[in-house]
């Protein structure tokens, strides 16, 4: 069955507080998401990302390897998180997108996996 990768994106300057009753609202929304997908037999896995500014490009050119930190791409959205979805085919997907932007409240975007 095809596999789709389903992205949130977020500001920037989004916050990882789960303290506030804000964001336990929302942790309880893509909790219910996530397990109709288990449920459905969609679900192939998850993850939420730290803040952008955590990560670390890793480049390889002529044997040698650099590292810096900060994001590849400076730009106002970044990943927040993703999941990997299997679907019959491009609609069933898109279904599936549909709820993640309902459950996250965020724009998302679906691809297709290759292989």
């Amino acid at each position: 069955m095809p596999q789709y990768m389903i992205s949130v994106w977020h500001d920037d300057t989004y916050e990882l507080d789960f303290s506030t009753p804000e964001a336990q609202r929302s942790v309880a929304l893509v909790g219910a998401f996530n397990e109709e997908l288990q449920e459905a037999g969609a679900w192939v896995f998850a993850a939420g990302l730290h803040p952008a500014s955590s990560a670390t490009v890793v480049r390889s050119s002529g044997g040698d390897v650099s590292m810096i930190d900060g994001p590849y791409a400076e730009t106002k959205e970044q990943m927040g998180g993703f999941w990997m979805i299997e679907a019959v085919d491009l609609d069933a997907a898109l279904a599936w997108a549909g709820k993640a932007a309902a459950a996250c409240e965020s724009p998302v975007e679906l691809r297709p996996a290759q292989g």
